[in-house]
């Protein structure tokens, strides 16, 4: 059966139109999938779905994504970024390259929202990883997400009443009216080296931008993976992140805008 799939230009240039030609065809596509973008499922035979596709150095892998959440694009990613976002898509992607079999990465899912705290909308980051998140050399299967934050200075939260202290040093990069990094110190106390980077710039809302130059800070929770999920309304994400901080898992600080 045909997809409603969207193949830009650029993909076809990139798959050629024989492969794209398959897509269309539904020979080559899935019909559900995960959206690479909020996560949430989707079916290409009754939704507009976007293939995007992410190519590294030597990889290249095709994924899915509502029409709604992406349009379709090629993605340029570094090898080693690709290997970790293809933890988070391997339940839906096309790997164009099948022999290069990479491991699997968590990687950091990134979501912008504005979070009402004390009467006031304050501009907000959700940090999610796709996979739990171990201490460097250690071994077993834990999750120390949250504990290697904490150490970093991030508070605990059990309620959002409050705005969380500032976490010197930290910052969220806004470039261009887009999200480009959360920056922190540098070990060896030069400059700012990025904690997270998109893999190309993300866009925010007019209204997150605002709320973001009006106090000149964002910020930033961050809880285990499974814990908040990609929301696709700020109001189910300020539910979720309720009853994370209820439930011990989630930690916050604000941090200085860098950039506009």
């Amino acid at each position: 059966m045909p997809r409603m799939l969207d193949v830009s230009d650029e993909v076809r240039a990139e798959i050629g139109d024989e492969e794209a030609d398959r897509l269309l065809a539904g020979e080559n596509a899935p019909g559900s999938y995960d959206c690479t973008s909020c996560r949430t499922p989707g079916d290409s035979e009754h939704e507009r779905t976007s293939t995007v596709l992410f190519i590294g150095e030597e990889t290249a892998v095709l994924a899915f994504a509502h029409s709604t959440c992406l349009p379709s694009q090629v993605v340029q990613v570094t090898e080693e970024q690709l290997q970790g976002a293809v933890r988070s898509i391997s339940g839906d992607a096309v790997d164009l390259e099948p022999e290069k079999v990479v491991p699997e990465q968590a990687v950091l899912g990134v979501t912008s929202g504005l979070v009402l705290i004390a009467g006031e909308l304050h501009p907000a980051l959700v940090v999610e990883p796709t996979a739990p998140i171990v201490r460097p050399g250690a071994t077993g299967a834990g999750d120390d997400f949250l504990p290697l934050l904490i150490e970093q200075g991030f508070m605990p939260l059990t309620e959002l009443t409050e705005v969380p202290p500032v976490q010197h040093g930290w910052s969220v990069l806004l470039a261009m009216g887009q999200l480009h990094a959360v920056l922190q110190p540098s070990a060896n106390g030069g400059q700012p080296v990025a904690w997270w980077q998109a893999h190309q710039p993300l866009q925010v809302t007019e209204g997150w931008r605002a709320a973001a130059n009006k106090h000149q800070q964002v910020l930033m929770f961050a809880a285990p993976v499974g814990t908040i999920g990609r929301q696709p309304r700020e109001d189910l994400m300020r539910d979720a992140l309720d009853k994370a901080a209820a439930n011990g898992k989630l930690v916050a600080a604000a941090m200085p805008l860098a950039g506009t």
